[in-house]
């Protein structure tokens, strides 16, 4: 990936594309095992804590490897969320390593692969882990965009009277604002409202910005997205940062 257009815009294309009866996190999991080339995924939420949840996985393997974490106790997932950075493991028939436990068991479960697992924190806070795995080879992407990625995907299941850990909308003419550039995406896009919020929270994340700031690009259309022969792009020069990380 150049750049954080490039991200969110194949980010926007998936879940607009994805099958509607399915929950947002499931799109959101299944874009990132597209993105970043992955064999499968998961997204669990609290991945350390007794309210742990995974509320995505994109098969049975990685339904299984994150059952694994979560009954032994000890896996990259887990660290990734008490440490709050991406934890790389192979799983390759060695069984030393950190989590000698979990690396013979998962050995088990899907053979010789590498497990990624990269935190959200899109506010700062380690929300949740995004759990990559695959068979052969790296990931598409480097680490850096992985870590881009999940931000974004946590900056959209984040409750929407906040993003990435910015203050409430300050007055009733935010939040209108907000609604009408949500019904624009929705419109654009022909996506659910609560799918359009998603988008509007991952590009606040990504510009280091309030979600009423990219509500008004959007009002004002200095942020459009289109469909075109090869999914969905948008016009985002008023909040694209390609050269830098937003500030985080």
């Amino acid at each position: 990936m150049t750049n954080r257009s490039a991200v969110l815009a194949r980010l926007a294309s998936l879940v607009a594309a994805a099958p509607r009866d399915q929950s947002l996190a499931v799109r959101l999991c299944a874009a990132c095992v597209t993105i970043l080339g992955a064999d499968g995924g998961a997204i669990t939420l609290a991945s350390t804590r007794p309210e742990r949840l995974t509320v995505s996985t994109s098969d049975g393997t990685s339904a299984r490897i994150e059952d694994l974490q979560d009954v032994l106790g000890e896996g990259p997932g887990q660290q990734a969320f008490r440490e709050g950075r991406a934890v790389v493991t192979h799983v390759d028939g060695d069984h030393g390593g950190p989590f000698p436990m979990f690396t013979e068991m998962a050995g088990d479960i899907a053979g010789p692969v590498t497990v990624w697992a990269i935190p959200m924190h899109p506010g700062g806070t380690t929300i949740g882990v995004i759990t990559l795995y695959r068979v052969a080879g790296a990931l598409t992407e480097g680490l850096d965009d992985a870590q881009f990625l999940a931000d974004a995907v946590g900056a959209a299941l984040l409750d929407d009277r906040m993003t990435a850990g910015m203050a409430p909308f300050a007055t009733w003419s935010d939040r209108a604002r907000v609604h009408q550039a949500t019904g624009m995406i929705v419109a654009q896009l022909a996506i659910t409202p609560d799918d359009a919020l998603a988008i509007l929270r991952a590009h606040a994340y990504a510009s280091s910005g309030t979600l009423d700031a990219i509500a008004r690009e959007v009002v004002d259309r200095r942020l459009t997205f289109t469909h075109t022969d090869h999914g969905v792009s948008h016009d985002a020069a008023a909040s694209d940062d390609s050269t830098g990380s937003g500030g985080r």
